[in-house]
Formats: C-alpha cells, sequence, structure tokens
C-alpha cells in the first residue's frame, strides 16, 4: 500500500489514511500538509529553494540521510502532498508528478529503457505517445513493437528476450478499444519484463490498475484528476523501487517538474474526483443508450464500453468500476464528422477531455493528425470518428444538442 513520505518541516494532518476507506475518502484525508498557522486547505509553497537549520542539515538531506524540503524541482510540500494522494488513491506504493501526462510518459520510457531494450506497445495510444515511440526510442537503440491492445497472442509473439516493457492505454484514446489488465501483467511478469498502463480515461475511480496487477500507472492529470481544464500536469505511481528509484532520479536530474502552483490546483481537484465521475460515468451511459437507438447511428456506430454492442464489454464490465466519460460516434466521413462538429451548441470543440465541460474533437485531424493514415485506420481511427468528452451539464440538454447536430449533419 501506499506510503507517506514525512517531512520534518511541515507538519502532517492529524488524521491516519486507512487502507478501508473508499476513493472519496482517501482523496479528502490523504495527503495533506498543515504549517504552523493551522490552514484547513494546504497552503501554496511558493519557493524555488528551502533553507537549512546548520551545513550539516544540508548535507544530510543531500545524502538522502534526513527527509526534508531541499529544491522545488525536486522536493516541495504541494508535489509531496498531490503524489501521496495520488499514491493513495491507486494504491501505489509511491508516486512522482511530472509537468505534463507526457512528460510522465516519456520520462518512464527514458528513465526505465537503455540502448539495446524492447518496448511493446499498443498500437491504440494517444498520438503523442506513438510519436515518442516512433521518432524518439529509436534513436535512443531502443526497440519498439507496435501492437492491437485487445489481442493477447499478439502482444505474446511480440515478446523478445530484450523485451523490458509493455505500455498500454485502457479504455485507448481515441477508440475506447479494452485491454486485458491481469492478463497482459502476467505475459510481462513472465517474461521478465514490467507492465506500464495509463490510466487516464478511467481514474483511479474506476479502475486499479495496480491491484489487477501492474507494476505502474501513468496519467495525464490535466484530464479528470483536475476535471476544470485549469492546468497541466502528470504522475506515475506504483512499484517503490520504479518509482522513487530510476523514474525519481530522472525528474531530479532532468527537471520535466511540476509547478507547486499546478501541484496545489491538482491536490484539490483530487477532492472532488470520485462525485465528478460518478456523474461523468452516469450521463455518457444514458447518452450513448440514447444515441444507439438513433437511426443514424444503428449499427454500431456508438463506441462505449458500457454498451453491449462493445467488442470488449464483457471485460469493461470485470476490470472497471464504470465505464467513463467518453464515447465515440463513427459517422462515415470527414465531411459528416465536421457538420456535426459545426453544428453543436453546447460541446465545446477542443482537443483536451475530462473537463467539467463536454467536449468534442476529430481526432483524426487533430490528436492523430501526425499519423500516417494506414496508421490510423489500423488503430481504428477512421475519418468520420468524433470523440465526445461528456461533462457536467444537465444530460437531457446535451442529448438534444447531440441529436439536432445529427440532424442537421444528415441534413
Amino acid at each position: 500500500m501506499f506510503q507517506i513520505h514525512a517531512n520534518t518541516s511541515i507538519a502532517m494532518s492529524p488524521k491516519s489514511p486507512s487502507d478501508s476507506w473508499g476513493p472519496a475518502t482517501r482523496a479528502l484525508h490523504t495527503g495533506q500538509r498543515r504549517s504552523a498557522e493551522g490552514e484547513n486547505s494546504i497552503a501554496l509553497y511558493l519557493t524555488s529553494s528551502f533553507a537549512f537549520e546548520s551545513p550539516e542539515q544540508a548535507r544530510a538531506r543531500f545524502a538522502d540521510e534526513e527527509p526534508g524540503n531541499i529544491y522545488s524541482r525536486f522536493t516541495n510540500p504541494n508535489l509531496s502532498a498531490f503524489e501521496e494522494r495520488m499514491a493513495a488513491l491507486e494504491g501505489g506504493e509511491d508516486a512522482v508528478s511530472f509537468a505534463s501526462g507526457m512528460a510522465a510518459i516519456s520520462s518512464t520510457f527514458l528513465a526505465l529503457l537503455s540502448a539495446g531494450d524492447h518496448i511493446v506497445l499498443s498500437r491504440s495510444v494517444f498520438g503523442s505517445i506513438a510519436n515518442v515511440a516512433r521518432d524518439v526510442l529509436p534513436r535512443m537503440g531502443i526497440e519498439v513493437d507496435l501492437v492491437s491492445l485487445s489481442d493477447l497472442e499478439a502482444w505474446r509473439a511480440a515478446i523478445k528476450p530484450n523485451t523490458k516493457m509493455l505500455f498500454m492505454e485502457t479504455p485507448a484514446n481515441p477508440t475506447l478499444e479494452m485491454g486485458d489488465i491481469a492478463a497482459l501483467a502476467q505475459l510481462a511478469h513472465d517474461n521478465g519484463a514490467i507492465l506500464a498502463v495509463d490510466n487516464v480515461f478511467a481514474t483511479p475511480v474506476m479502475q486499479q490498475p495496480l491491484a489487477l496487477g501492474a507494476d505502474l500507472t501513468v496519467h495525464s492529470a490535466t484530464k479528470y484528476l483536475d476535471g476544470q481544464g485549469r492546468v497541466l500536469g502528470g504522475a506515475v505511481v506504483g512499484r517503490k523501487d520504479l518509482v522513487r528509484g530510476p523514474i525519481y532520479s530522472y525528474l531530479r536530474n532532468c527537471g520535466p517538474t511540476l509547478s507547486p502552483f499546478n501541484a496545489w490546483v491538482l491536490h484539490k481537484g483530487l477532492e472532488t474526483l470520485a462525485l465528478r465521475m460518478e456523474r461523468h460515468n452516469h450521463s455518457a451511459l444514458q447518452i450513448a443508450q440514447a444515441l444507439d437507438c438513433h437511426a443514424l447511428l444503428s449499427g454500431g456506430k456508438v463506441r462505449y464500453p458500457g454498451l453491449p454492442s462493445h467488442a470488449q464489454h464483457e471485460l469493461a464490465k470485470r476490470q472497471m468500476q464504470g465505464f467513463g466519460g467518453l464515447l465515440c460516434l463513427e459517422l462515415g466521413d470527414r465531411e459528416r464528422a465536421y457538420r456535426f462538429l459545426n453544428a453543436l451548441t453546447i460541446a465545446q470543440i477542443t482537443a483536451n477531455l475530462g473537463d467539467s465541460r463536454t467536449l468534442a474533437t476529430h481526432p483524426a485531424t487533430t490528436t492523430h493528425a501526425k499519423w500516417k493514415e494506414e496508421a490510423r485506420q489500423a488503430a481504428g481511427i477512421t475519418q468520420g470518428l468524433v470523440r465526445l468528452s461528456i461533462g457536467l451539464e444537465d444530460v437531457a440538454d446535451l442529448q438534444a444538442d447531440f441529436e439536432q447536430a445529427l440532424e442537421a449533419m444528415a441534413g
């Protein structure tokens, strides 16, 4: 279970976290910091460095003999509080925060992989992850193979003697394809590799990859963890030997650091995560069911893990505690997709997701625009695909907006 990092200069909350607490309680009562002023909500620690009581104390902290803050590139109370709260929510031994989700993911690759190593990566991932795998890792002598997320035999066939990591995102961006975390964790461990899971779509509230055997989870905290589209951030959670070892060392020396202000915002955002995800999930399921019955979307053109028509629906029921707030529509071609998007009156067109407001995007020409067309087709990212991130608006208003946009598209 997660571990608390002691801090000699900042008093901890008097509440002790319990392993029996649910996610909402963990998000409210873990990762607390309280100064001598006794504030109930954590203060902002906007400082680049920290003073030492003596040169002996400075030496001890730099030698890792004494806990405490040193320099905000790698130690700051706001970052530590956010990290402890993330570890508590994911059920991990430790966590490290980063400036963005991609900083967290690329740092994980670069901290744990060396020249001559091999990584097997799901083909269905966020566009920038695939770009790093295509353009960055091979230049560093790291072999990369892409496989279908849901095809366990393809993962098995891709394993080599030098395979060090399996990396997946489930549900996948943007197709909402699912991967079997427990099966892939077993496959990784049987071959001396680790499994890292991008848990951004489900969040710790709706999916617990570490409990299913994964070694690491990674997050773009920019999405649901903040939940209001305010700041960038990222996190890696999991085994202490990996997180507080090479990954933390990479952060400390290379500096892809989360700012204290952003950490403060994210720390507070986590306090409402369980409540927000319940609403996102409820609304997305209701809208997916309604649109699945729409005459213009017949024949499985609505992609959502909570629908029986989803290819991995049974896996989603077994692996998740809710189906999330993302759904996709297959509208046939780019012209129809654009007509639908341009007709929306509530949903905003942006490449972000996980906001309190409903967002819509056309992945083929935005988040995955740098991919070759054949790669997009192989991943199921067609020109007619529209991704919807369902927000916290009244669900009846959203449903009416989508229905009128469909009529305008068909117009």
